[in-house]
């Protein structure tokens, strides 16, 4: 099995690289391998690769809900919702199009529970942001609708949904099944804005043991859970291309 993984539309933030840049990236891949591999093998390769997509987070948190970009003043939250469905499908199409048949694509997850939006959110309790959750309940419900149709348009085309949301929320919902103790806040540090540098096992806040988190991070899911994650989309949307 061969994996790339794309992931992210985003298009004005520059940290976050925009989908055009990973479809030019993708045609750089390919025109390398063929000289590797030699053309017919090259072709194999990229048909059967497992390719997964993971589209939207920051574009919602990092873009449209962050106030100073001003995004939110040019759409609606449907509208941004259907703007980034529309990327999503031009960019599959694309990849189709290069060869990829094998595409995973995960939706997003229930974001207003990330320990940064709860942190933001000090004024309620520290609760989850439902608004952003509704965001993104909406958008993958938009999401599988055009996935729908991509499959019915473009032969040969095995496209898969898989369910974050639903997956993650069971953990915010019932952790102790999952032998998990604190979904609110990440274990590194202070667990409520770190990410990135200020995120490390040798701050004196991080805690003990990861394993008791749902979050390592204000953003990110622990290993524990990633492997969860992981499992599950092996168990159900990849199983067939396994």
């Amino acid at each position: 099995m061969y994996n790339i993984h794309f992931s992210q539309i985003s298009s004005h933030l520059q940290k976050v690289i925009p989908l055009w840049k990973e479809v030019e990236y993708f045609k750089q891949y390919q025109q390398r391998l063929r000289q590797y591999v030699g053309l017919a093998r090259a072709k194999y390769i990229v048909s059967e690769a497992i390719y997964i997509v993971s589209i939207g987070t920051n574009d919602f948190l990092e873009n449209y809900f962050l106030y100073i970009t001003g995004r939110f003043a040019h759409f609606s939250v449907g509208e941004f919702e259907d703007f980034l469905v529309g990327l999503a499908a031009e960019f599959l199409t694309e990849i189709y199009r290069l060869g990829a048949r094998k595409i995973v694509f995960a939706g997003l997850s229930p974001m207003g529970c990330l320990p940064l939006e709860r942190t933001t959110n000090i004024l309620h309790g520290g609760e989850c942001i439902e608004e952003y959750n509704a965001a993104a309940r909406e958008f993958n419900a938009k999401l599988q609708h055009m996935m729908e149709e991509l499959c019915a348009a473009l032969p040969g085309l095995k496209l898969r949904y898989t369910p974050v949301y639903d997956s993650l929320d069971s953990i915010i919902q019932n952790p102790s099944a999952y032998g998990i103790e604190n979904v609110a806040e990440g274990c590194c540090a202070t667990g409520k804005f770190e990410m990135g540098y200020l995120c490390n096992e040798k701050n004196p806040c991080t805690c003990p043991d990861a394993n008791k988190y749902l979050f390592w991070d204000a953003f990110h899911p622990t290993e524990k859970v990633n492997r969860l994650m992981a499992n599950i989309t092996l168990q159900t949307s990849m199983k067939e291309f396994l």
